[in-house]
């Protein structure tokens, strides 16, 4: 057991370190290459056609999309299957957009998620969806923010 950044206990069940270096940051907006430090995660960043770039590499909102789809994917795929519901047709698609701040001008995220599930009534969906959105970390990430640490390595 460990402490968060703000002093809250915290049970580190899997960690994963991605960097990011290279490419051009002019822009503001990361570019270069993003590996994981097991070797698995290997891909080539740019910045999307729409702000100015060639489009020709995934962007942090694309990785931020996929891995938001895919741990709610799990969670309600893990709450259907505790109500006796098949999960087998779920899909989530993740849509992140970024834009400005109104208040400060800044960068800010949006994410919506839309699931499809063929087969499943709304009044059957709606209370698995409920606890899909309060088991799923990425999900409580956006409503509640999450802790985290700026440090310059030594």
């Amino acid at each position: 057991m460990s402490e968060d950044p703000h002093g809250a206990p915290f049970s580190t069940l899997y960690s994963t370190t991605v960097t990011v270096d290279g490419g051009e940051a002019g822009h503001g907006r990361a570019t270069g290459r993003a590996r994981s430090a097991d070797g698995v995660l290997d891909i080539s960043l740019r910045l999307p056609a729409e702000l100015g770039g060639d489009g020709e590499g995934s962007n942090p909102e694309q990785l931020f999309a996929a891995g938001f789809a895919a741990c709610f994917h799990a969670a309600l795929s893990l709450v259907a299957r505790r109500a006796g519901v098949s999960p087998a047709a779920i899909s989530v698609a993740a849509t992140v957009a970024i834009g400005r701040d109104p208040a400060d001008g800044g960068y800010r995220l949006r994410a919506d998620l839309l699931v499809t599930w063929p087969g499943v009534e709304a009044a059957t969906a709606a209370p698995l969806l409920a606890q899909a959105d309060s088991l799923c970390p990425y999900a409580r990430m956006a409503r509640q923010g999450a802790p985290a640490t700026i440090r310059l390595a030594s």
